[in-house]
């Protein structure tokens, strides 16, 4: 089997734990690591002497023995990085978000479909044995008609420079909740605010309205003073709860659920109506204990043997993106709601 050489760019605060799966994966070559700053290769050569470090990511895609590139920048370079990668002939996985604009997006998905090239982006959650858990219980219908859903991903910082909260940590939640429902939403709305003095949004509340009468909610905040990774899902039979910080019992599933009592007959006062409240047990599920990055990884490196296209594609990206620029306009426009249709925003105020 042939070894396929990996370089990868940007090593800084996630870009080490791709160096690290790749150099665990069998067949795979990690040769190049490049970034800006050189404290990081530093860091970089005192863990992987072997590999190969340079502050010019150019010797990564004009090494014609390098298959792939890891792009793991701030997102306002994704763009830019990728379509140079791909117009050297490389495989990419890029970092969320695909890119900052629907057109970008949308001109590396074709210039990866020229090039015959592999486009994947880094929506991790995708490969995370919890969420697929989630995804498992909803597509065999163990928890009945969906209600509604509710996702809160908070901690004290790290704040960045580059990008929002929303921007940061929104794009996990929107790809997870794409995935487990199977939908994509119809309209959503975000408020948010800038309480510290970076002037970039800290907190943000999001809706999402999805076929069916689903209702989501996504709360993320860089301002919390509780790290917290949950979703839960209500369902008109039972209920579950995702805690990605539960590394023993992550997926929680509650026998929980309201129902009408109806009489034979007609009803006309409150005496003869009622509402049964079934309380049963919660139920720890069994979830293989994997890093999801690990399995991304190496779905990735499968994609580029088989030449199949990626779980998380570039149109998959694109689909998140849509989602996050509609949010963003919404929470520049004190929430208004935004429509979606055909994968294009349609705006309309509140």
């Amino acid at each position: 089997m042939k070894k396929i050489n990996i370089g990868i760019i940007g090593c800084g605060y996630w870009g080490p734990n791709f160096v690290r799966n790749f150099n665990s994966i069998g067949n795979v070559n990690v040769i190049y690591a490049s970034d800006l700053h050189q404290n990081r290769l530093y860091h970089i050569n005192e863990l992987y002497p072997h590999i190969k470090t340079t502050q010019n990511y150019h010797k990564i895609l004009n090494d014609k023995n390098i298959d792939a590139v890891i792009i793991s920048t701030p997102a306002a370079t994704h763009y830019k990085l990728t379509r140079d990668a791909l117009i050297c002939e490389k495989h990419v996985l890029v970092e969320k978000p695909i890119a900052c604009e629907m057109k970008q997006a949308g001109e590396l998905i074709n210039l990866a479909e020229f090039k015959k090239k592999i486009l994947m982006v880094g929506h991790t959650f995708k490969f995370n044995p919890g969420v697929n858990k989630l995804k498992w219980l909803i597509q065999n219908n163990k928890l009945g008609k969906i209600y509604y859903v509710y996702s809160r991903r908070t901690n004290l910082g790290p704040l960045r420079k580059d990008v929002n909260v929303l921007w940061d940590l929104a794009p996990h939640d929107i790809s997870i909740l794409n995935y487990i429902l199977g939908k994509f939403p119809v309209a959503v709305s975000a408020r948010g605010e800038k309480f510290l003095a970076h002037n970039l949004e800290d907190v943000c509340f999001a809706t999402l309205d999805y076929p069916d009468h689903i209702l989501a909610h996504v709360h993320v905040s860089w301002l919390d003073p509780k790290k917290t990774r949950e979703i839960v899902i209500v369902g008109s039979r039972r209920m579950a709860v995702f805690d990605d910080l539960n590394s023993e019992t992550p997926v929680i599933l509650y026998d929980k659920s309201v129902m009408e009592n109806k009489f034979r007959q007609n009803y006309d006062t409150f005496e003869e109506f009622q509402m049964i409240i079934n309380n049963g047990k919660a139920q720890a599920l069994r979830v293989k204990q994997e890093e999801p990055l690990k399995v991304e990884c190496r779905h990735f490196v499968e994609c580029i043997r088989r030449q199949r296209p990626a779980l998380t594609d570039g149109k998959d990206g694109m689909e998140v993106l849509n989602v996050l620029i509609s949010m963003q306009h919404s929470l520049g426009h004190k929430g208004c709601t935004v429509k979606l249709k055909n994968n294009k925003a349609i705006r309309k105020k509140r």
